[in-house]
């Protein structure tokens, strides 16, 4: 672990700062997560709801098992997470023409606008984010934490955040 030494008091006692690289990368996750949350926000959503939307417009028909699959989560779950944004009208659900019993899931009208604006908002944040590195240096970073996020075997485009937020939502009760 890389750390700094600072001192913490009078007589000279210091204590280590945390400087390594996964420290630094959890510092800069926690405050882009929170950034962007607030940026969503001001649409009316949050972050899950987001990667809902882009997993739904990515893959139009998809349904809520696959869904659910993808996100490492129960079936009942992502009916719950669904349902919230069908209350928003901004996702239709419609039965499946392969298999009259599962859902298909399609953005609405609405749904797509809001993720136009979605987009806008994303790539400001990463602007944002990013303004101390040149074009190069973003690739390069961006790179370098795609390999990251391979070899510890993240699902590219999913975040992990899906399990645990799923775990404690209420069965049957949009939120």
């Amino acid at each position: 672990m890389s750390t700094t030494r600072q001192p913490t008091d009078d007589s000279g006692a210091s204590a280590p700062r945390p400087g390594g690289t996964a420290f630094l990368l959890a510092q800069i996750g926690a405050h882009a997560a929170g950034r962007f949350a607030e940026r969503v926000g001001a649409l009316g959503l949050t972050p899950p709801d987001v990667g809902l939307l882009r997993m739904i417009a990515t893959r139009p028909g998809l349904s809520q098992k696959a869904l659910a699959t993808d996100l490492g989560v129960v079936p009942s779950r992502v009916v719950t997470l669904i349902d919230h944004l069908d209350g928003k009208g901004l996702v239709e659900r419609r039965r499946s023409t392969e298999d009259r019993r599962n859902h298909a899931l399609h953005l609405s009208p609405d749904g797509r606008r809001v993720l136009e604006e979605i987009g806008e908002v994303a790539a400001e944040h990463e602007a944002d984010i990013c303004a101390g590195l040149d074009a190069a240096e973003r690739d390069v970073l961006a790179g370098l934490l795609r390999r990251v996020a391979e070899r510890q075997g993240l699902t590219p485009g999913v975040h992990p955040g899906y399990r645990g937020l799923a775990k404690g939502m209420p069965k049957g009760r949009p939120r």
